[in-house]
């Protein structure tokens, strides 16, 4: 290839759209319509997290935000993914479901951590696929992926500046130990929320989550668990 095919080669993949590519415009609507039906159990708070993340879900439609696909990458957990997938169809989370199903491919699931936990390396991961690491390049929200296998505990952990809330697509978990959570449900958890996971031990979960915050503290967050007190 020469330079002029090379410097055209660049310049198209620098010029990659949401808009040249509908399976991932149709996965952000379906994000926007689950934030849009699902009830708020009358918090306010959880309100107007929903309302916020339906905002910057429609700004960065808006904006056509820039595409950029590295390779993906998968960890043990994702052994459990079919499995998941297949749970979810059954649901009322169906649409989120199949829109997942169509930008597999191109997912890379990592840790997040710079030490996972023994053992949490074969039953955890995530995958973000609108944000700051991309493929759906914005600095508005930050939204993704995880998945537990089955008899997961996703250790205590909290979030500085951010507000997260998971959607669980398929499986069941509890939060904290208090209350089930099955697909179709919402967790939410306002910064500084100290939170725990467990998962069922018969089945995997496989959640959505989105953070909002400041677009600073959006591409600067930090995954920490807390450690034990000695």
């Amino acid at each position: 290839m020469d330079g002029m095919q090379q410097e055209a080669e660049l310049e198209t993949i620098a010029h990659r759209r949401l808009s040249d590519y509908p399976d991932w415009g149709y996965l952000l609507r379906e994000v926007y319509e689950v934030y849009r039906h699902l009830s708020s159990g009358g918090s306010d708070r959880i309100r107007t997290h929903q309302k916020t993340v339906r905002e910057a879900i429609s700004r960065v439609k808006k904006s056509n935000a820039e595409i950029r696909f590295d390779a993906p990458a998968q960890k043990p957990v994702t052994a459990h993914l079919k499995r998941s997938l297949d749970e979810g169809r059954l649901e009322r989370t169906a649409p989120l479901i199949r829109a997942v199903e169509s930008v597999q491919d191109h997912l890379i699931w990592q840790y997040g951590y710079e030490k996972v936990p023994r053992g949490l390396d074969k039953t955890y991961a995530y995958a973000e696929f609108c944000g700051p690491n991309g493929p759906v390049l914005t600095d508005e929200i930050i939204l993704g992926l995880v998945l537990f296998a089955p008899g997961c505990t996703y250790p205590a952990h909290a979030h500085r500046g951010i507000s997260e809330s998971y959607i669980c697509l398929s499986g069941a978990v509890s939060e904290n130990h208090q209350g089930v959570y099955a697909p179709g449900s919402m967790i939410f958890n306002p910064p500084e929320h100290l939170h725990r996971i467990t998962v069922s031990k018969l089945e995997p979960a496989l959640l959505a989550y989105a953070w909002t915050g400041s677009k600073e503290t959006l591409a600067n967050q930090k995954m920490v668990f807390t450690r034990k007190r000695k």
